[in-house]
């Protein structure tokens, strides 16, 4: 049984809008309106139409609650926000900054919530120099589970590039239940997201199964040390300094998340497109720029295109 809840936006908060109102934005945005923020989400006609008629259906391991908060089809609902949280498919990135670029408060933030590496800078290319952009490193496991229904299954922080009005932002992601910190080496913390999910994601994608079924699996822990050994290598070639353990990062994943199936996966099942040109696909492409031979990836790339291909229907 759901609890409705009641959020009246306090005064002197930052105001956020969404860009992209799947499982990642529809969960933080939901934490911020629920803590007195003025939250605007933007997004696909069911999940608008459901938000709009009882508020957002928020699911946790804790709660089951409706946070009321505003939502739109029509980017220029970005008008007057102080963060804009990008969270569309990293397919995506141009159009939606082209989409959201007459609309934006000239010292609005946007901050990219996505996979992949370099969506930071796909974004400022569109919008300019002048327009705040910052990267953001996402650690969550959610899934949208019917209009205006996101369930969240762990963790829930974020990593920041440093940007105008970061320290106050930080402070009030805090408040509304968001850990999050900022570095100097975002680059090196989204390279280290990019190699987990180069090591689980085409992999869960083509056997629909989550990351503790794959890492059971005869041969698995091989073939996800190969991929993670591609990556690295790649990574170095481009100078780029990945903190912390990451062969204990990959391991834990399985570990912690056993029944979670891969944003790619999901994406496959629902016949829609996939991020993978973004994570094996940037690794292969850019491992071929480095002079870097990365075949696991590649042939990873390929199998899911060819996924990708199989279930689209025929002409």
């Amino acid at each position: 049984m759901t609890t409705a809840i009641a959020t009246t936006p306090q005064s002197g908060r930052l105001r956020f809008a969404v860009m992209g109102a799947g499982a990642v934005g529809c969960y933080f945005g939901a934490l911020l309106a629920r803590a007195g923020h003025a939250v605007t989400l933007i997004g696909r006609p069911p999940h608008v139409q459901a938000i709009e008629a009882h508020g957002l259906r928020l699911q946790t391991a804790a709660q089951d609650v409706q946070v009321p908060m505003g939502a739109s089809t029509d980017a220029s609902a970005v008008a007057g926000a102080d963060v804009v949280l990008l969270c569309v498919k990293s397919t995506d990135t141009e159009s939606a900054a082209r989409q959201i670029q007459p609309h934006l408060s000239p010292g609005a933030l946007v901050l990219t919530l996505q996979n992949g590496v370099d969506n930071d800078e796909r974004v400022r290319a569109v919008l300019g120099p002048t327009q705040p952009v910052a990267a953001a490193v996402v650690y969550v496991a959610t899934a949208m589970v019917g209009p205006g229904h996101v369930r969240h299954f762990g963790r829930g922080e974020l990593v920041l590039a440093p940007a105008p009005q970061i320290k106050r932002l930080v402070r009030e992601l805090a408040e509304a239940g968001i850990p999050a910190q900022v570095s100097d080496n975002v680059r090196g913390a989204l390279w280290a997201k990019l190699v987990i999910n180069c090591a689980y994601n085409a992999l869960s994608a083509i056997v629909q199964q989550p990351y503790g079924w794959l890492v059971q699996q005869d041969g698995a822990a091989d073939v996800i040390a190969d991929l993670v050994a591609e990556c690295l290598a790649v990574a170095a070639a481009d100078g780029v300094q990945l903190p912390g353990d990451v062969d204990a990062a990959v391991r834990a994943i399985a570990r912690t998340m056993p029944g979670q199936l891969s944003s790619t996966a999901q994406d496959l099942a629902r016949g829609k497109p996939s991020e993978i040109e973004h994570l094996n696909g940037y690794v292969a492409k850019r491992g071929a720029a480095l002079g870097v031979a990365t075949p696991v990836n590649r042939a990873l790339l390929v199998l899911v295109r060819m996924a990708e291909a199989g279930r689209r229907p025929q002409a």
